[in-house]
């Protein structure tokens, strides 16, 4: 019966330059799998790898001589001697193996719980294993539970919910302020990662014109094209600020960009329109004397902050019972795994009775050959009713009770008490 076993490591085990030096891309994560597979000593496999976690799901024989050489392959795949990686790997089996995989496909073990993004990259991963026939009857049970069991936790619980990054927190803020923000004109002042985050965000919000300012035109121009907006220069954001109604700034400035007088001058041509500003900078871009203005109102990180702590809040409280659904799901697999070992000897024993009885039928019907074909339909029949009301009681012992207690000696007991080891 084969193990199911996990070799990893992550962002709590392993700090990025480690992760990036065993990172596998796509098309080695094809080619390492296609070594994987010729290896007798691993049954079955998938390869996990972002740039967060590289994971290897296995189904093995032998769990010990299989991790070894999981460790190996990836040292030798990587050109990485295992010393600088295997104090940082993790390994679980059974039951453990099962719960994990569960827990990251849940985004659970995700460095932000209840991001959306790493179940489409484990389905990915898995899409690979079947492409290269590196998963089998196990693996294949298990992620599809997995999957399945991820759709319901985001169906069920609220771990999805809520800002938990400022740039997100940014965008719910705004359409808090505005009610929804489709149509609303926005600039960005600063073109970094957390502009480039809010910008996705505000695009799935269905904003308007997006305008970005860029101390570095060249990557202003690049974002916006990117996002169909706009590029202007920074000494334009001011005659700009006049078209739009939410400033986002995240720029790497030491002092105010924006400051109270620049903002009173450019509001008089905005007919009392209402103007907010979301200053996700540190240090801030953005004047908070910009708030004394009227129709004019400034958010910063702090605002900001307070927001993502409460969602984190709520997010671990929904993490708890997600938790729940998990356990039942491993319990749920364990019991169609354990049926695996359960199911030969269930078909040797019926085998073996069948062969009995037809042995005997034949012996008998030979003798019989008055019988017209309808009289030995009828004894045929009533041979296999009898094969089956037999054989029902102690099947279903074999896929329940036994189940309860000690699996492995009701197996071996009914193996020696029908002989069925010698039953070729």
């Amino acid at each position: 019966m084969r193990d199911i076993v996990l070799l990893g490591l992550n962002h709590k085990t392993a700090p990025v330059d480690v992760r990036e030096c065993i990172a596998f891309t796509a098309d080695e994560t094809d080619q390492a799998l296609v070594m994987l597979r010729d290896n007798p000593t691993i049954g079955e496999s998938v390869l996990f790898s972002t740039c967060n976690r590289i994971e290897l799901l296995m189904a093995v024989d032998e769990c010990e001589a299989a991790v070894t050489l999981a460790k190996q392959f990836i040292a030798e795949f990587k050109k990485v001697p295992l010393s600088q990686f295997e104090k940082s790997l993790y390994q679980y089996v059974g039951d453990e193996a099962v719960r994990h995989t569960l827990q990251v496909a849940a985004s659970l073990d995700s460095m932000v719980v209840g991001e959306p993004q790493i179940l489409g990259q484990m389905k990915e991963a898995y899409r690979k294993a079947t492409v290269e026939k590196t998963s089998g009857v196990i693996l294949n049970k298990l992620l599809h539970r997995t999957f399945f069991v991820a759709k319901k936790i985001r169906t069920e619980t609220g771990i999805g919910d809520h800002a938990v990054s400022i740039s997100y927190a940014a965008i719910e803020l705004g359409k808090k302020i505005f009610g929804d923000l489709e149509g609303k004109r926005v600039m960005l002042v600063g073109a970094g990662e957390m502009a480039e985050l809010a910008v996705e965000h505000l695009i799935r919000n269905r904003a308007g014109t997006i305008t970005v300012a860029n101390r570095t035109f060249s990557r202003g121009v690049e974002l916006a094209d990117r996002f169909r907006g706009k590029a202007v220069k920074f000494e334009e954001i001011i005659s700009c600020i006049k078209d739009v109604d939410i400033v986002i700034s995240s720029t790497g400035a030491t002092d105010y960009v924006l400051r109270k007088d620049q903002i009173k001058e450019a509001m008089k041509s905005r007919r009392n329109r209402s103007l907010f500003f979301i200053d996700i900078a540190v240090p801030r871009d953005i004047d908070p004397e910009i708030n004394r203005i009227n129709n004019a109102y400034v958010y910063d990180i702090d605002d900001l902050k307070g927001i993502v702590d409460e969602n984190i809040e709520d997010r671990n409280r929904e993490a708890v019972k997600a938790q729940r659904i998990i356990d039942e799901a491993v319990i749920g697999f364990r019991k169609w795994y354990d049926t695996l070992e359960v199911v030969p000897t269930i078909v040797s024993l019926r085998g073996k009775v069948e062969a009995i009885a037809r042995q005997e039928l034949d012996k008998t019907l030979g003798t019989m050959s008055h019988l017209s074909e309808a009289d030995k339909q009828a004894i045929e029949r009533m041979t296999g009713a009898l094969v089956n009301k037999i054989l029902h009681e102690p099947t279903d012992f074999l896929k329940k009770d036994g189940c309860r207690g000690n699996k492995s000696a009701a197996l071996d007991l009914t193996r020696k008490l029908f002989n069925l080891e010698n039953n070729h």
